[in-house]
């Protein structure tokens, strides 16, 4: 249940624990470094190929650098040429200590403090000489909608957008009914896009990016156990859709055609072949960024 104290934004609380973990896999390097000193540190370890492209990381609700996420991110991106990965952990603030409820609760009082300091640290990397048109923003979870309060913090610093922010099934409860500013949005990078695969569940039912995708009617994916969704999306079912998004969204990257996606007004028509029409898409990594509304795909063929 949504508390007014989970997005209160006057508490000032401590973030500085924070972990920026910097991967350069061409030249084989790799670093962590503490917030606070993470740009300067960055830049002054050697020069940044401003040609390259960012991907910055934010996991969700219980993560850690040790995860499966991060690690599919950094195998992910291991042989991408002409890119960088940055990945941070913020357990000390979103990790499990005591019950599974209280410990969300804390964490989504978080959400807004983290993503304020990764705005500002992104913004610190700009002034630093690395260029916004270069910076690609991914998050899962909890972690897109921390990319939320990223985007806006880095807007009002630099008076520039990122640009791109992916939201990775962002998180739902405390955050599918509460205000529009509390929550991943179209308007914080040059290009928003969300991709929904447990809406209802642990995944958030807004629709507020440039583009939402709905991947196989967004959610229930498949190969996870049938049943239906509670409202606090605490089921084996609701996790497994909820964890199959990052494995369905980081496969596009090098299967760039793997899912297109139909603008399409319901499941029911999409599934139905009404939509054949439509407008089409690429969705993924390689989305041209160029489209906007609700479009519908399936991955069926390429599995998760």
């Amino acid at each position: 249940m949504q508390s007014l104290g989970d997005h209160d934004k006057t508490l000032n609380k401590d973030v500085s624990q924070l972990q920026v973990y910097f991967y350069d896999f061409k030249n084989n390097f790799n670093m962590t470094y503490p917030i606070s000193t993470a740009a300067s540190d960055i830049t002054s370890s050697f020069n940044l190929d401003v040609t390259r492209r960012l991907i910055f990381f934010v996991p969700g609700f219980k993560s850690n650098i040790n995860r499966k996420a991060e690690e599919l991110m950094r195998q992910t991106f291991r042989d991408v040429p002409n890119t960088y990965l940055i990945i941070i952990d913020h357990s000390a603030y979103t990790s499990v200590t005591g019950g599974k409820a209280e410990s969300y609760s804390r964490s989504v009082s978080y959400v807004y403090y983290i993503g304020a300091v990764l705005g500002r640290f992104l913004a610190d990397l700009r002034a630093k000489g690395f260029p916004s048109s270069k910076i690609h923003c991914v998050g899962h979870s909890l972690g897109s909608q921390m990319l939320g309060y990223a985007g806006s913090a880095y807007l009002n610093i630099t008076s520039e957008k990122v640009w791109r922010i992916t939201g990775i099934d962002p998180a739902g409860p405390c955050f599918s009914n509460s205000f529009i500013e509390d929550q991943i949005r179209s308007g914080l990078a040059e290009y928003v896009e969300v991709y929904h695969c447990n809406a209802g569940g642990l995944g958030t039912t807004s629709v507020l990016a440039d583009a939402d995708f709905f991947l196989n009617k967004g959610n229930k994916q498949p190969d996870c156990s049938s049943g239906v969704i509670p409202v606090k999306g605490d089921s084996d079912q609701a996790k497994c859709s909820h964890k199959a998004c990052i494995r369905m969204w980081a496969k596009t990257v090098h299967l760039p055609g793997a899912y297109l996606a139909w603008s399409c007004s319901s499941y029911k028509s999409f599934s139905e072949g009404r939509c054949a029409a439509n407008e089409v898409t690429i969705a993924g990594y390689s989305n041209p960024g160029n489209a906007t509304g609700v479009f519908y795909a399936s991955t069926d063929g390429y599995g998760i």
